[in-house]
């Protein structure tokens, strides 16, 4: 006779009962997605409205060198490249000595922007690291320039000058602007907080002077910011006008901006002859900036990274 052993009887946990659903939660959700996409694509419009608005500019200045004057004022409006171009440049080139004011004014600019990167760092430098005697006067002193107008020292400036026999020179030009007080505004207060003082004071521990402690510690960190002090210095002397129409009196030493000033006449004026000579004098700030700009753009990414 054999037996069977009864199997034990397994016990089945009942299903969790699901959480009730809160309808209020879920419609709170909802909006706030819906908030979140309206919000991403209001975003987007206005930098593609923002894009449009600063290109769009530049494309005008291409369409009015590719064309006529009666082409430019013709209407409804012309909104297409024209087939002018090169005879619009060719009108510039006998207008002016365009390639004798490009160099004149390359080498202001270079020579400005040079100067203006080397004196305004190492004051800067000096300012943010360093403690000498009146130190926080003489940044006071340097703040209280900004709300002096430029156009109130052209007179003084040109009475320097005269005194100094630089009238017609390109030193007129070069030794005003080789420093300026934002430069060394905008590099100091960069340098308070990218330059530790620990790798100052090591620099000096290791028996580094002033001037190898710039070069190797103070350059390196202020990379970024020299790059946008480059582009805005180099913009601003390749554009200046007033100045130099005032202390170059030497028609083979004018500058690019003087130069495009003259193609102008009380007679008429051929506008297409004007756009085609500003989109020449145009191309080389795009360069630079296009050269510049990726300097301090990787300085700001390797800062997003570190942080």
């Amino acid at each position: 006779m054999t037996t069977t052993q009864a199997k034990p009887l397994e016990l089945q946990t009942p299903p969790r009962p699901s959480p009730p659903i809160d309808d209020a939660q879920a419609r709170r959700d909802a909006r706030a997605l819906k908030q979140g996409r309206v919000a991403r694509i209001v975003t987007h419009l206005a930098i593609l409205v923002g894009v449009f608005l600063s290109i769009f500019p530049f494309y005008w200045l291409v369409v009015m060198a590719t064309n006529t004057t009666a082409e430019i004022f013709g209407y409804p409006p012309k909104l297409i490249f024209g087939s002018h171009l090169f005879e619009n440049v060719g009108h510039v080139l006998a207008s002016i000595d365009l390639f004798g004011a490009l160099g004149n004014t390359l080498f202001v600019a270079l020579s400005c922007t040079v100067l203006v990167m080397f004196f305004d760092s190492l004051a800067a430098f000096a300012f943010a690291k360093f403690d000498f005697p009146f130190r926080r006067s003489l940044f006071a002193v340097l703040l209280a320039t900004f709300m002096i107008p430029a156009q109130l020292s052209l007179v003084p400036n040109f009475v320097v000058m005269s005194q100094l026999g630089w009238i017609g020179s390109f030193q007129a030009l070069i030794i005003p602007g080789a420093a300026n007080a934002f430069g060394i505004f905008l590099l100091r207060q960069l340098a308070s907080g990218a330059i530790p003082d620990e790798l100052v004071e090591a620099a000096r521990i290791d028996g580094a002077g002033f001037f190898r402690t710039y070069f190797l510690v103070a350059v390196p960190m202020l990379r970024g910011g020299l790059a946008f002090l480059g582009i805005f210095t180099f913009i601003g002397a390749w554009n200046d006008y007033v100045w130099p129409l005032i202390v170059l009196v030497d028609p083979k030493r004018q500058t690019l901006q003087v130069a495009l000033s003259q193609l102008s006449s009380i007679y008429g004026t051929d506008y297409g002859m004007v756009m085609a000579g500003a989109l020449i004098s145009v191309v080389p700030l795009i360069g630079v900036f296009l050269i510049g700009s990726r300097h301090f753009i990787a300085n700001i990414a390797a800062g997003a990274v570190k942080g």
